[in-house]
């Protein structure tokens, strides 16, 4: 057997758990719409081309997840199924307008704006970032936004100039894994020292707004280390806090070591709120932008988002050999 055929064959199989439920009722309607939407205007969203388990919840209350500044990264960590490049084509111009279409022709209550690393520019595409984000609110200006940025390369100044009077609800940058796993989970030019760096300074410059993280688990991290991560988190000012299950985008990729079962996250997810977390969501089939406009109500004094009812429901719709893709990558 070659390389590619042994380590399909140590792939792990997706545990009994992982099942979702598909709308009903209101929320069909509203995903039917929304996709509807999607196609006769041929919008892209990073719910579809990564495979999202989650489209159907959060299509069907009005969250979509938008990629810009291109589809190539300048980091090739080894997780993410998004295809690197040191030098990327350059920036489209149009893209604010582009997009601001788009979220309005979807019609989303809560859209979340996600980047590749652009390492290639002085700014890390802040500036391009920033106009995208006031082209949508400047057309929809009802629209909740919240953009999961890049590390920007650790460029402060580039993140003050970023989110001066940004009109925005959250800013979310993802430390990914705990930091002992960076040099294997992460490219070399990220850290969880430097996610850390940038989610402290957006609390310093935004204190009006909320500041949110993500962490992958089942890449060999400990529970007591998710725990510690969650605290340093906190430390910094991150109000709410995602917590997901890895799942290999293919067999080139970084091999799950673990799946932690649904009562495990449930214990991540009282851990999170006795650590003082604003707003949480923990469960396997978790992403960073999993309910994302009803975390940040949660964040505001709304009603807890039950995240556990996403571990015990049934998915129709994949198979359990079935590549998923992360809709988790480094710039998230």
């Amino acid at each position: 057997m070659n390389l590619e055929g042994r380590r399909k064959s140590q792939r792990k199989r997706l545990p009994s758990w992982f099942k979702t439920r598909l709308p009903i009722g209101d929320s069909q309607i509203r995903y039917n719409e929304t996709k509807t939407n999607v196609y006769e205007h041929g919008l892209h969203t990073v719910c579809e081309e990564a495979r999202c388990p989650n489209i159907h919840d959060c299509w069907g209350r009005g969250t979509a997840t938008f990629m810009i500044a291109g589809d190539i990264c300048t980091r090739g960590c080894r997780f993410c199924a998004i295809n690197t490049q040191k030098s990327p084509p350059p920036l489209n111009s149009n893209e604010p307008e582009e997009l601001a279409e788009a979220v309005v022709r979807m019609g989303v209550s809560h859209a979340v704006i996600t980047v590749v690393n652009r390492d290639d520019l002085p700014d890390g595409g802040a500036n391009h970032y920033k106009n995208c984000i006031l082209a949508v609110h400047e057309k929809a200006p009802d629209i909740g936004l919240e953009l999961l940025c890049s590390d920007l390369d650790g460029n402060i100044d580039a993140l003050e100039n970023l989110l001066h009077e940004l009109p925005l609800q959250v800013f979310a940058h993802n430390v990914e894994c705990v930091p002992r796993l960076d040099s294997i989970v992460r490219d070399k030019r990220a850290s969880f020292d430097q996610s850390l760096k940038i989610l402290k300074e957006a609390r310093r410059l935004r204190p009006d707004i909320r500041i949110k993280s993500s962490i992958m688990v089942g890449v060999g991290e400990s529970d007591q280390e998710v725990v510690e991560a969650m605290k340093s988190l906190r430390e910094a000012g991150v109000d709410i806090i995602t917590l997901g299950q890895y799942l290999q985008p293919s067999w080139k990729h970084l091999a799950v070591d673990r799946f932690p079962d649904p009562t495990t996250f449930a214990e991540w997810d009282q851990a999170a709120r006795e650590i003082g977390f604003l707003a949480v969501a923990s469960g396997p089939l978790v992403r960073s932008s999993y309910r994302a406009g009803l975390l940040f109500d949660e964040s505001q004094g709304g009603e807890p988002v039950v995240t556990r009812d996403s571990t015990g429901s049934a998915i129709s719709h994949l198979n359990p050999n079935e590549d998923l893709l992360n809709s988790e990558h480094e710039t998230i």
